[in-house]
């Protein structure tokens, strides 16, 4: 219902006053609209058109992601799109950059929002999960490309001042996504540890993930025996990690690396 809420703001706050086009389901529902009601009589609300086009793609996603996740999907679609028909269109501003930046950032925050609890807006957001999954890349780097294409498009229908305001929209959307949805985001940890057995045995219990033991390391300072452990995780998993060292060994040197490239496989054990 949050989502919704601020999806529906950015769309018609932002957005529809600024002649923005969002990009993903909801841009190409606008662009239908537009077309619509420049060539034809009819006049068909981007809320109906919105919920049509996410019906093929939930059938896609209840087969190939996870059908839980595509449950919650449905009732976060569906309360978007009702948010959507029932939210007036205020327009507190008709200036096209102001409404892309904050139409973007409210947008891309409300998706984040429900990507990180388990749900998606529906739509594009099925194959950008799909596309994260086969590649690791974050969320936001394949919407900026194909909401980009799509933006595009209405352009080269519309007109260019349009798009290149949907293209800044877009990427401020991805950005604030990005900045919510943090579980593909890796950090590199390095702990340093005189109980490496049991931190080790703890954190493969807690976290699930592989890691590296150095024995016969030696402190520089008092000459200990010590061993270093380096893993991989999550940003979202960081919290998980704090409890489970002040629990086993809250002594332990505790390092991280942002913003890590995997090169080899990296397993990955969330739904999304």
């Amino acid at each position: 219902m949050v989502y919704a809420f601020l999806y529906s703001i950015a769309l018609n706050v932002f957005w529809q006053n600024g002649n923005i086009y969002s990009g993903g389901i909801t841009g190409i529902s606008q662009i239908i609209t537009t077309f619509l009601s420049k060539t034809t009589t009819l006049d068909i609300p981007i809320a109906y058109i919105y919920y049509a086009l996410n019906i093929p793609l939930l059938l896609v996603g209840w087969f190939i992601v996870d059908r839980k996740f595509v449950v919650f999907t449905i009732i976060g679609v569906t309360f978007a799109s009702f948010a959507i028909d029932t939210m007036p269109v205020v327009a507190l501003t008709k200036d096209p950059i102001i409404c892309a930046i904050f139409g973007g950032a409210i947008g891309g925050y409300s998706l984040g929002l429900a990507l990180k609890y388990g749900m998606s807006t529906g739509g594009m957001d099925i194959v950008l999960i799909g596309l994260r999954r086969i590649t690791g890349k974050s969320i936001g780097h394949f919407s900026m490309i194909i909401n980009g294409i799509i933006v595009l498009t209405a352009g080269f229908i519309f007109g260019w001042q349009h798009a290149f305001y949907s293209v800044l929209s877009i990427i401020v959307s991805a950005k604030a996504t990005d900045m919510v949805y943090i579980k593909h985001q890796k950090v590199q940890v390095m702990i340093i540890t005189h109980y490496p057995d049991r931190v080790v045995a703890r954190l493969q219990e807690g976290l699930t993930r592989g890691i590296t033991v150095i024995e016969n390391a030696k402190g520089g300072y008092m000459h200990q025996d010590k061993a270093v452990l380096i893993t991989v995780i999550t940003r979202y998993e960081m919290e998980i990690l704090k409890e489970l060292m002040k629990d086993v060994d809250e002594h332990a040197f505790v390092s991280v690396s942002h913003d890590v490239e995997i090169l080899s496989d990296f397993k990955e054990l969330d739904i999304i």
